[in-house]
């Protein structure tokens, strides 16, 4: 899994407890994730289904600094299937888990549409593209 995406915790994410405060990690991965959809769809156009139960292994504080690492499972007809964890930059800690997250590639008018993609777009790929 590729962590890309970091973030740091600040005051405003807290919360009562002095913790992070789970809606705002979840608003962070649905959009992480949903932008890791349209790349890997070359579509704009996706819409988060389904996510399977969330784990929040630990917690993280204010100035922690973490990271978001989503990879694509399995390419369906009309979606696509990722995994997520969460973890502390620093210290490498598991934060949070999901196994499963199904986003699904949309048309203009909002529905299901076939996305004709089988594996992982990686970078270099999108930059081999980009070169012809």
């Amino acid at each position: 899994m590729n962590f890309h995406t970091r973030k740091w915790v600040k005051p405003e994410d807290l919360n009562p407890n002095g913790t992070l405060f789970g809606g705002s990690l979840l608003r962070w991965i649905d959009e992480e994730a949903a932008i890791y959809a349209i790349v890997q769809l070359g579509n704009p156009r996706v819409v988060t289904k389904y996510i399977s139960e969330i784990n929040f292994v630990s917690s993280a504080k204010q100035g922690d600094i973490i990271e978001m690492g989503i990879t694509a499972t399995d390419f369906g007809h009309t979606s696509l299937t990722m995994r997520c964890e969460v973890r502390n930059k620093i210290t490498r800690k598991s934060i949070l888990t999901i196994d499963k997250m199904v986003f699904v590639n949309v048309d203009e008018d909002g529905n299901p549409a076939p996305h004709g993609k089988t594996h992982i777009k990686y970078i270099e790929e999108q930059f081999e593209k980009e070169d012809l």
